[in-house]
């Protein structure tokens, strides 16, 4: 396997931005980016899940692409990693292809979808496929079996895409399975980087050895959880299991006010507001949006919010 650096740290999964037509808002990127170095953010994930990436066509992918590659090129302090698609490798090549060309950091792929793959041999044979378009990049598995319905345990694909492709560097893991977790952080000696994705359980993930971690509340409280991370470092599980709480609270309103859809709620109450979210995701209406603001304010966790 060729070396990479790791991520260490936290790694937002940016909102892709909208106008009031619902056109992509490419021109809030740099300031999007900025605000996430500004709070000690060290990666992006982008055109993912909370990006909206399946909802995006092939053109405003790219221009996604290029505008934070833009920012990174720069800057260089938050790296960039794509999530380039999940049902024609054929497109995931052309993505991965684009990101390369731009100078981004990594790509992500995403398990096929709607033809599922019949086991572990299909699916490493699906990422190594990709991943052999862009030699020189560090490529990522994106783990999400929530969405994707593909769930097999990810320590049998490790072994399997192992000896597939050499710049294949490790998982974003967004599933509650423990087990599996701490068996592919462990496998090889601890070879392949593993990115825990639910924010609701970091602390678990932390006690397990996770030291990277790809979420979308570290867009607007990524306070929260560094301070989090740092209370764990320090042996200070009491403050750790505050924090974490405290987390849960606020992800708690998500749900309760709609979904995925709050999140760019959240971001507007901060202070960048990326507008609604495309069809089929059910958007906050302005009534609702003041009912949660109110129950934010309720929980008196301002001061770790990323407030600009």
């Amino acid at each position: 396997m060729k070396k990479f650096k790791r991520f260490e740290g936290l790694v937002a999964a940016p909102f892709t931005a909208m106008d009031k037509g619902g056109n992509v808002n490419t021109e809030l990127v740099p300031e999007y980016y900025n605000f996430l170095k500004k709070n000690g953010v060290v990666g992006a994930f982008i055109n993912g899940s909370t990006g909206e990436g399946v909802s995006l066509t092939q053109k405003e992918k790219q221009l996604h692409v290029e505008k934070w590659a833009d920012c990174f090129k720069k800057d260089g302090s938050v790296c960039v990693i794509n999530l380039v698609g999940g049902t024609s490798y054929k497109e995931c090549i052309d993505n991965a292809v684009i990101s390369f060309e731009a100078g981004i950091s990594a790509i992500a792929v995403l398990a096929p979808y709607y033809f599922k793959p019949a086991g572990e041999d299909y699916l490493a044979e699906f990422v190594a496929m990709v991943g052999e378009s862009v030699p020189k990049m560090a490529i990522y598995f994106y783990h999400i079996p929530v969405l994707t319905g593909v769930n097999f345990p990810m320590i049998n694909f490790l072994k399997k895409i192992s000896g597939m492709l050499p710049n294949f560097v490790g998982i974003k893991y967004t599933h509650e399975d423990f087990m599996d977790f701490l068996s592919c952080l462990n496998y090889d000696k601890g070879a392949y980087e593993m990115l825990w994705g639910r924010d609701e359980n970091l602390l678990a993930a932390l006690a397990l050895g996770a030291r990277g971690a790809v979420g979308s509340t570290y867009n607007y409280a990524a306070p929260l959880y560094s301070k989090l991370i740092k209370a764990y470092d320090e042996d200070n599980m009491a403050e750790a299991r505050r924090l974490q709480q405290l987390s849960i609270n606020m992800i708690t309103l998500l749900g309760k006010y709609g979904g995925m859809g709050t999140g760019k709620a959240f971001m507007k109450y901060i202070g960048l507001d990326c507008g609604e979210f495309r069809l089929p995701v059910k958007n906050v209406d302005q009534k609702t949006y003041s009912l949660f603001v109110e129950e934010v304010r309720a929980l008196d966790i301002d001061y770790l919010f990323s407030v600009k």
